[in-house]
């Protein structure tokens, strides 16, 4: 199998600080990663790295199939919401501005647009709130309808960065389920703080302590974990 993207030698500077050192990955179509590591590690700065929103050395290749047109096939939960909750904007809206790229800014949605919205909101169990303002919402809602603004678009890979920030610990399991169920059908990476608790979900796991190692299972001894993943090192 082909990968979908494929880093070579990538390294990431701040000034003098290198924060990423020639790393090399292959990302898989049926690939669920996880990336974990120390705090300052580099898991974010790669993920940009990854996305091209930082300058870097070494190559990072994207295949045609997470192309459709000029649009990227990639769908991208970061870290923190950038949104202005005080906007008047609804939750339905912000999961189908995920569409903006492909119908443009100005497009009105259709219905099939809005029936899509509300059948992703279901399923992470937002129908009830889809009308509501985002100012009138809780942080784990609004990561919620995120996650749905990111797959309404039915990208090829899915990059999330710490999506489990500020959702609870029910919530947490069904978001598993639900990432496994888009697993089939799109490549998923995912940054955790969760080192120790890693979700059985996931198909390998990635450490990123400025280098990077490349692990094809679920679980690590926990020599592996003081080994790539201490904050000493």
């Amino acid at each position: 199998m082909e990968s979908i993207i494929s880093l070579r030698n990538v390294t990431v500077r701040y000034d003098d600080y290198v924060a990423i050192d020639s790393a090399n990955l292959e990302i898989f179509a049926d690939d669920f990663i996880c990336i974990i590591g120390p705090n300052g590690g580099g898991k974010t700065t790669l993920i940009k790295a990854i996305l091209g929103t930082l300058p870097h050395s070494g190559e990072v290749i994207l295949s045609p199939t997470l192309f459709n047109g000029n649009k990227r096939l990639i769908g991208y939960l970061p870290q923190q919401s950038t949104f202005d909750r005080s906007f008047p904007i609804s939750i339905l809206e912000v999961v189908m501005s995920g569409l903006q790229s492909e119908r443009g800014f100005t497009a009105k949605y259709s219905h099939a647009d809005r029936e899509k919205a509300m059948q992703l909101l279901e399923k992470v169990g937002l129908k009830s709130v889809a009308e509501r303002q985002i100012g009138e919402v809780s942080g784990g809602q609004m990561q919620r309808a995120l996650l749905c603004r990111a797959v309404i678009s039915e990208p090829k890979l899915l990059i999330l960065d710490e999506p489990t920030n500020f959702i609870d610990k029910q919530f947490e399991s069904e978001l598993y389920n639900i990432l496994q169920q888009l697993n089939q059908r799109m490549a998923i990476v995912m940054v955790s703080h969760e080192v120790n608790n890693i979700s059985p979900a996931v198909k390998s796991i990635v450490c990123v302590n400025r280098t990077l190692h490349r692990h094809n299972t679920n679980t690590l001894s926990h020599k592996e974990l003081n080994e790539y993943c201490s904050v000493n090192r």
